[in-house]
């Protein structure tokens, strides 16, 4: 039996969104399990868009680019990204720049915007090519966990560049769990500081990062030093206005946390589709040797083939998932009626695999992204690691130089690879990780 999320009006021309009969929680549980099986299921039961009840919500996905584009262009203003995410990570990310809408997140994303301008990026690689360097070079060598030694690196990089600090080990590790336990607060199912639970250590991490920024803004305040910390310290609006303290720790928390772990998991990708297809592996270190050992911000655009493995691993695993909204009126999404305080979903999981755009969508093919072939440009959501519409990720550049410096640095050095029978085994119950960190085998050039 299929039931309906609401009814439309009458002579409204808007059809009622088909919802499951199953206990939402079970369904989520599913799509965690298996996300792809679980969309072409539900696809082929419900069509595009469907809809569920899981934790007191009225949860509907709306798959397609056609639909994305609708929702994220949101030309009518019916979505907001707030009271959706802070669902999932209020607690945890209050306030960050993707929990904010409409004239307040215009006006706070212009003056984050200075701290991601062509000219800053320039001085952000000045900075963390030296280190990229030094700890490349220091990798070991035989069987490691490559997961484990990106996301190790990544965070370094987030702290010297971010935060213009160095920290001692055991403080760095501190801070590294905290944003662990805050990420994945957010897919709690039990939402309640239960001791032990992984809401209330997100809860007792939020706390633990808030100490740390305000412990050293009136430092980052007092002097201008090539930082994120303190750009947005001393970042102006249009009429002279500045984040205050509370502004500086969100905003901080917030881009932390998204700067390094979406890295790790972009890397992660790549090494991984470079360990299977050694012939893609040894492209991008030819090309990497043509351009010299250091780059300059000119010649990233120069790295194509990195460039291709990067956007095909970004295609494959988007390192968010899916977007969510939530209808702040009655609208509609695709002739589907969506009333007022529905959160809607844009699952790019499983978008960046419709064969609509994408030929063989489950296969590796860094080709797909030539300009001869060009499958991303058949919709302008077709390809959407990044977003889209206003909330597009306001660090996007930032992350592809440093993965592509990282990258370059490693295929310079390092040659690694897997066994030819082995499949990456991914955790899907937050942010996209491997389950067993990438097991390499690495070997010094």
């Amino acid at each position: 039996m299929v039931t309906q999320l609401a009814q439309p009006e009458v002579g409204s021309g808007l059809r009622a969104v088909p919802l499951s009969d199953r206990n939402g929680v079970l369904e989520i549980l599913q799509m965690r399990r298996d996300p792809f099986g679980f969309a072409e299921r539900k696809r082929l039961r419900f069509g595009d868009v469907s809809g569920m009840n899981a934790f007191g919500l009225r949860i509907v996905t709306c798959s397609g680019a056609a639909a994305a584009n609708e929702i994220l262009m949101n030309k009518d203003r019916a979505f907001a990204n707030a009271p959706a995410w802070s669902y999932f990570i209020g607690p945890f990310f209050n306030r960050g720049i993707m929990l904010l809408d409409f004239d307040e997140h215009r006006h706070h994303r212009h003056i984050l915007q200075q701290a991601f301008t062509p000219k800053v990026l320039q001085g952000y690689l000045g900075e963390l090519q030296p280190m990229v360097v030094d700890r490349v070079s220091r990798l070991p060598v035989g069987d490691i966990k490559m997961f484990s030694e990106l996301k190790a690196l990544t965070l370094d990089v987030a702290l010297e560049v971010f935060l213009g600090l160095e920290l001692p080990k055991h403080e760095a590790d501190r801070l590294n769990k905290a944003f662990i336990e805050t990420v994945r607060a957010g897919v709690a199912y039990v939402r309640k500081p239960v001791p032990g639970g992984r809401w209330w250590k997100g809860l007792r991490s939020r706390k633990i990062l808030e100490e740390f920024f305000y412990a050293h803004i009136d430092a980052k305040r007092a002097t201008q030093t090539p930082d994120l910390f303190s750009v947005l310290c001393h970042a102006e609006g249009e009429d002279g206005e500045r984040f205050t303290d509370e502004d500086v720790v969100n905003h901080m928390i917030f881009v932390l946390m998204a700067a390094h772990d979406t890295s790790t998991i972009t890397m992660t990708q790549m090494a991984y589709w470079m360990a299977k297809h050694p012939e893609w592996q040894e492209k991008a270190r030819a090309q990497s040797f043509e351009i010299g050992e250091n780059l300059e911000y000119s010649n990233l655009a120069d790295l194509t083939v990195l460039d291709a493995i990067m956007k095909e691993s970004l295609r494959l695993c988007p390192p968010v998932p899916a977007q969510p909204r939530m209808a702040i009126k009655d609208t509609e999404v695709q002739g589907f009626f969506i009333p007022e305080g529905t959160i809607v979903t844009v699952p790019q999981l499983i978008n960046h695999r419709d064969p609509q755009y994408y030929s063989h969508p489950a296969m590796f093919d860094p080709d797909r992204f030539s300009p001869e072939r060009a499958e991303d440009k058949g919709h302008r959501m077709a390809w959407m690691p990044f977003g889209g519409g206003v909330h597009k990720c306001i660090g996007l550049y930032f992350g592809q130089m440093e993965i592509k410096t990282v990258m370059h640095h490693l295929l310079r050095e390092y040659e690694w690879s897997v066994p030819a029978d082995y499949e990456m085994p991914m955790d899907y119950s937050a942010l996209p990780v491997p389950k067993d960190k990438l097991p390499v085998r690495l070997r010094r050039r």
